[in-house]
């Protein structure tokens, strides 16, 4: 059996390559991305997104933030090696939507953003707002675990390196424009 930190550090990679997958599949595959949630109206990249490229002499943070902000630094950061290390999703479900953040270090959450909730009217309404909160708080998270579940499954399959990491040279060799759907299965 492995040590804690020497899996750790054997595959902390993943979450950052993870979130760098979700990107391309984001503009690519969204059938993979909609088997996660069947009321899943949208997901896409927010206002920040930090990338990271490990060189020979250490490593280089790229951070591109704002909501006007362009991708296209954040493509040049991936064709020279970078991963995604911090992603700002919006994701919508249903009637709702949330706003957070995932670190891919240990695809921990920040700046979780909730939908907003009724106000609290009555007593007898506190069970109600309470157990609406916790479903709102539970969503985002179930969402993205479903999401790894789907990113783990192809990451270890053939298709990993017979379809989608082609298809993901391609779409960085095109600047993130897309033109072809690379099937997971």
């Amino acid at each position: 059996m492995l040590d804690i930190s020497v899996a750790y550090n054997r595959y902390r990679f993943l979450g950052n390559e993870f979130l760098t997958w979700l990107w391309f599949a984001l503009e690519n595959d969204m059938d993979s991305i909609r088997q996660c949630d069947a009321e899943m109206v949208d997901l896409f990249v927010g206002n920040r997104m930090v990338l990271e490229n490990r060189l020979a002499n250490g490593k280089e943070n790229i951070t591109i933030k704002g909501d006007a902000a362009g991708l296209e630094e954040a493509m040049l950061a991936l064709r020279k090696g970078a991963l995604i290390t911090d992603l700002h999703l919006v994701y919508k479900s249903g009637t709702v939507q949330w706003r957070f953040a995932i670190k891919g270090e240990g695809l921990s959450f920040s700046g979780l953003k909730l939908p907003e909730t009724g106000p609290i009217e009555t007593r007898e309404d506190m069970e109600g707002i309470i157990l609406e909160k916790i479903f709102l708080y539970e969503k985002p998270f179930e969402f993205v675990d479903k999401l790894y579940q789907v990113f783990i499954k192809i990451r270890l399959s053939d298709a990993w390196n017979h379809r989608i990491l082609p298809a993901l040279k391609k779409w960085l060799q095109r600047g993130g424009e897309h033109d072809e759907r690379p099937s997971a299965a």
